[in-house]
């Protein structure tokens, strides 16, 4: 596994929000998940700089759902690919393609994981530490259980449930920092 997944902003929900903004570095390629809402944009770019990433050098941007608070500072990677649950975006060609299953690079794999909204994906990286899953089906490692903001509640605990029995070593919630599940999860 040729993965590494660094957190670039870890999310919140409460009277402001801002998304949990990854990069995934693999094969050479660069990969943002979720670059949505923060507090400035420099809680994205400074860290990337740190890790010597170029916005203009990200190839893939992939987007758990299509709210503003995920989705908002895409323009910041004019060069990349942007994935969602139905298509490939690039430039100003759009190929459809189902997400489920599809392979963005060697170790990075979309899983379709409706509730929250019926678009949600995951975003699977396989990583020297084991399997890290990006997902909005946890808002955080705090909850709340029940998605307050969900389309399909019980889409989502199977959604849940299926992503479970991959048995992810760590998961990077939608608006909060890693965690390790649990069987509580």
């Amino acid at each position: 596994m040729t993965a590494e997944l660094h957190v670039l902003c870890a999310g919140y929900a409460h009277d402001r929000v801002a998304s949990t903004v990854v990069l995934v570095q693999d094969e050479g390629r660069a990969v943002i998940v979720d670059p949505g809402m923060v507090s400035h944009r420099s809680k994205i770019l400074e860290p990337l700089g740190r890790l010597g990433v170029d916005p203009a050098e990200v190839g893939d941007v992939v987007f758990s759902h299509h709210h503003p608070d995920h989705t908002l500072n895409a323009a910041l990677f004019e060069a990349a690919r942007f994935h969602d649950v139905r298509a490939i975006y690039e430039a100003d060609v759009w190929t459809d393609r189902e997400a489920d299953g599809f392979q963005v690079s060697g170790s990075v794999r979309l899983m379709a994981t409706p509730g929250h909204t019926a678009e949600d994906i995951t975003t699977l990286v396989d990583t020297s530490d084991g399997l890290i899953a990006c997902t909005h089906l946890w808002w955080s490692e705090q909850g709340p259980t029940q998605d307050p903001l969900a389309e399909d509640q019980a889409a989502l605990e199977r959604s849940r449930a299926m992503l479970l029995e991959l048995r992810p070593s760590l998961i990077v919630p939608g608006h909060g920092a890693p965690f390790r599940p649990n069987p509580h999860t």
